[in-house]
């Protein structure tokens, strides 16, 4: 499976240096490139990367303003001129930071570092079974509930709203974290703010513009993106 990847930086000729050190990876997948924050953010909200190479300095508002307007943060790789920003970046849990010009050698440590910290979290996900049980807590209530039971997350604030059965506890985790925990082939996120168990779903209908419409068994009608509808006709081919 592939990493998907956005490129952030407002030079061409940036951008295209670091298409060709990315050229090597056969598993990374660069699904989008951005020369400022607004349309970084239109695109990582209708496509969330697993990756994301973000330069610091951008026309407009920076890329540590970039990361703060984002619900969920991937993995960041700075690519910057400049070195006085190091330290605050780490401050962003940023995954490395890549001084410009950058060196091959240097790229290639960098994204061995970046593939095995991906398949770490898709190995934890695809370890957790179906069958398997969570537990849930929501002020003073528990649960353990059976990750097959669980219908749908979705973002509420700085919390994530879990839907099984006839409850709708919050809990104090974000969207990206729930993710990786769960198993890959039976979960899909359908857009920025939710994540569906496709087992839970009892219509598909096709919508505007080539996105997807499903309800739940639950009632609920959620609406997948054009992009994200192509990711999930290939989850349900498999």
């Amino acid at each position: 499976m592939k990493i998907t990847t956005v490129i952030v930086e407002d030079s061409r000729l940036a951008r295209n240096e670091l298409k060709e050190l990315i050229r090597p990876f056969d598993e990374i997948e660069i699904i989008g490139e951005a020369e400022n924050v607004e349309s970084a953010l239109e695109l990582m909200q209708n496509s969330p990367p697993q990756l994301l190479f973000l330069d610091i300095n951008l026309p407009g508002k920076s890329g540590f303003e970039l990361l703060e307007l984002l619900d969920e943060v991937p993995k960041v790789v700075f690519t910057t001129a400049y070195d006085e920003f190091a330290i605050k970046s780490f401050e962003y849990n940023a995954f490395d930071y890549l001084l410009k010009p950058i060196s091959i050698e240097r790229f290639e440590k960098s994204m061995e570092k970046v593939i095995v910290a991906i398949e770490k979290e898709r190995s934890r996900s695809e370890e957790k079974s179906i069958h398997s049980q969570i537990f849930l807590k929501d002020g003073d209530n528990c649960w353990l509930v059976k990750i097959a039971d669980l219908e749908l997350f979705e973002v509420d604030g700085n919390y994530t709203r879990v839907f099984f059965e006839n409850h709708k506890p919050m809990i104090y985790k974000s969207l990206q974290k729930i993710i990786v925990t769960l198993p890959t082939n039976e979960f899909f996120r359908a857009n920025r703010q939710q994540v569906i168990n496709i087992r839970k779903i009892s219509k598909i209908t096709p919508w505007f513009s080539g996105n997807l419409k499903v309800t739940m068994n639950n009632g609920m009608e959620i609406e997948i993106s054009r992009r994200q509808a192509n990711a999930f006709k290939e989850l349900l081919s498999l």
